[in-house]
């Protein structure tokens, strides 16, 4: 009998289709799939262990001064006193105008100034030593804000006068961040000066205390002593550089109360015998000398105020 197919017809009990029984499975199961997509890549590499303990370990640069017994004690000191000096007596805001390149050219005309007048009363000596030129160097440093204080309002109402009719109220309302300024070091002074003459007066003051008692007295007065002292010197360089914060008022304050203090200064070295011996171009260039350089760098930065910032005396 035709079947109409290509072969016999299944048997009875053959079962499947009609194109034979069906593939037996194997013993291991269906074979597995080919990935076409390659082999599934590595797990992510773990980062590194970062250091044991809480804080990064700081460059041995930065401790270098830790090896030497007096500077690991005397820089830590500076560096607590000079935060809060810096803090309050250079603030910024108001009218104040940062110029690194002005700051960088004032410091190296300091650095010049002192290594001037070094080689001049090397070379040519003077009436006094060199601990007497140091001291004073340093009642220069102690004198300045006090002719601040005198002269410095004198200066800073004529300023307020020649600026322009509509901006002297907002100048005249800048003004109390210098007066806070010079309230905070005139405090300093004071309680400095207080605390030196507490101690040389009294000197046997400590002698009748004991234990806990002088243990309470003797460690604030050391530590104001010797944190007293350098902060009292950074305020007064941070006053002499920033006239009492008066850039809060105006940024063309500071160089022009600069001017005016350098050439007051120049007045009282000319009446006093700081100047060294030697020819007659030496002495002149110890005494006008500075004040020239201080005077055609705050021109400069006047200039530069003007040109680069916008800021003039009647701005």
């Amino acid at each position: 009998m035709a079947t109409g197919g290509w072969g016999l017809p299944n048997g009875p009990g053959q079962g499947g289709n009609r194109w034979g029984p069906p593939p037996a499975p194997g013993p291991y199961g269906p074979p597995p799939t080919p990935n076409l997509y390659g082999p599934p890549p590595p797990p992510p590499t773990p980062p590194p262990t970062p250091p044991p303990g809480p804080y990064r370990p700081a460059p041995a640069g930065r401790r270098w001064y830790r090896r030497v017994p007096f500077l690991s004690f005397l820089i830590p000191l500076l560096r607590l006193a000079h935060r809060p000096a810096r803090k309050l007596f250079d603030q910024d805001g108001g009218g104040r105008v940062h110029d690194p390149v002005a700051d960088r050219v004032q410091i190296t005309r300091t650095v010049l100034g002192v290594l001037a007048t070094l080689a001049l009363y090397y070379m040519y000596g003077s009436d006094g030593d060199l601990e007497d030129q140091a001291g004073e160097s340093a009642a220069q440093l102690i004198v300045t804000p006090v002719l601040l204080l005198i002269a410095g309002p004198v200066v800073i109402a004529l300023f307020i006068r020649y600026a322009p009719a509509q901006r002297r109220r907002l100048l005249r309302s800048r003004l109390s961040v210098p007066a806070k300024t010079v309230g905070w070091y005139v405090l300093t002074v004071a309680v400095l000066a207080a605390t030196l003459w507490v101690i040389s007066a009294n000197p046997g003051m400590l002698e009748g205390l004991h234990g806990v008692w002088l243990f309470v007295a003797a460690v604030p007065a050391l530590v104001l002593v010797l944190w007293g002292l350098p902060f009292f010197f950074l305020a007064s360089a941070y006053v002499a550089r920033s006239a009492f914060n008066t850039a809060y008022v105006h940024a063309a304050l500071p160089a022009v109360l600069t001017v005016v203090m350098v050439w007051i200064i120049a007045v009282f070295n000319a009446t006093g015998s700081g100047m060294p011996n030697g020819p007659l171009w030496a002495q002149l260039c110890s005494l006008f000398g500075g004040p020239l350089s201080v005077t055609g760098l705050s021109l400069w930065e006047l200039h530069r105020l003007r040109t680069r910032h916008g800021v003039t005396i009647r701005g």
